[in-house]
Parts: structure tokens; C-alpha cells; sequence
């Protein structure tokens, strides 16, 4: 399973696209659409610029790592709406953290309702809250009922092709209505509640 058009265009839409350095929310240093030092080459320094191509290839190298990631944590098989939702979380708090989150254990178990209410406890700090729960409502709504949004107070993202259409990946990814700037990027991992 791969990223579908319509999560990559959410997930760009979460992220942002910015070509020089800058710190995210947390303070760590970001750059391109959403990419730290911790998700591989390049090392992201103060001062540092890309190219818009650049910027794309590093974010196609990122996805494919999450991406894998998630592969490789499900047992279940999910639809591409909870596949697309998935990539956007690990992209975001990271692989390890990603590995023994509660809400993955729950996906496994076949608990997407409990794997819905555990990914809001991802809600640190404050500016990531939105994106968690418009990732928690992609999660458990297929595309055929609703299409993702960046952040739970944002419109959907905007596609100019039909929803059969955006799900087949040889179809070029939909352009977005508007950026977005990321609001924040790596996140401590939070105290889970008891339960898996």
C-alpha cells in the first residue's frame, strides 16, 4: 500500500512547503515540506536553502520511509483513508514513537473507534491539536464520505479530479487550495494513557 494523491496533497497541507531553514513550533529545525535531521539527509542547519525540486525529492524519499514504517506496523489491513492518516502521524512524531503508539496496537486488534480516541492523545503541544484530530477523523472516514482536511478547523483539501480517480497513484497528485504552514513537527512522546 502506498501514500494515495489525496494524503499526500492533506499531508503537504498539514506540513507546509518552506525552502530555507526554519525552527517548527518545538524548535527544531525544519525545512522543505516538513523535514527534520532526524528523517534522514540532509542535515537541516540554520541558513540552509533548497531548490523546489530539491524540496520535492526529499519529501518523496520521507513519505517512502514513512511509509514503509506503517507498512510494516499494521497486522490489518486498513483502506487508504487510514493508510493516507497513518503516513501523516508518523511523518509527524516519527517511526519509534510510531511503533508502540497505542493507537497502531489498537488498529491491530481491530479497535479502530479505541485507535481513533488514542490518537487524539497525541495533542502536544497545543498547535498540533487541530491536525490530530482532522488525521484522527481521516482515520476512520473513507474517502467516498469525506476527503481529508489539513486541520480540523480548515476546509477540505482542495482536489480537481474524482475521488476513484485520486486513489489510483498513477494519477499526478491534485494541487492544493491554499499552503499551509506547518504548525509543528516532532513531538515529545506523550504520557499514553493505561490500556492498549
Amino acid at each position: 500500500m502506498q501514500l494515495t494523491p489525496i494524503g499526500e496533497a492533506a499531508l503537504i497541507a498539514r506540513e507546509g512547503r518552506r525552502l530555507k531553514a526554519y525552527r517548527d513550533s518545538v524548535g527544531v529545525l525544519t525545512i522543505g515540506i516538513g523535514h527534520t535531521s532526524a528523517a534522514g539527509p540532509p542535515k537541516v542547519t540554520a541558513g540552509l536553502t533548497i531548490t523546489a525540486a530539491e524540496c520535492d525529492a526529499i519529501f518523496r524519499r520521507d513519505v517512502a520511509t514513512y511509509a514503509a514504517c506503517v507498512r510494516a506496523g499494521l497486522a490489518v489491513p486498513v483502506g487508504p483513508h487510514a493508510f493516507d492518516a497513518l503516513v501523516s502521524v508518523c511523518y509527524n512524531i516519527g517511526a519509534t514513537a510510531f511503533a508502540r503508539a497505542t493507537f497502531l496496537k489498537r488498529i491491530n486488534a481491530g479497535d479502530m473507534a479505541g485507535a481513533r480516541a488514542a490518537l487524539l492523545w497525541w495533542d502536544q503541544p497545543a498547535a498540533i491539536r487541530g491536525r490530530r484530530r482532522a488525521e484522527a477523523d481521516q482515520l476512520v472516514t473513507p474517502y467516498g464520505e469525506a476527503l481529508p482536511r489539513p486541520t480540523a478547523d480548515r476546509p477540505p483539501v482542495a482536489v480537481a479530479a474524482s475521488v476513484a480517480d485520486l486513489l489510483d497513484p498513477a494519477v499526478p497528485t491534485p494541487a492544493l487550495a491554499a499552503p499551509v504552514r506547518p504548525r509543528a513537527r516532532r513531538l515529545a512522546r506523550p504520557t499514553e494513557r493505561t490500556g492498549a
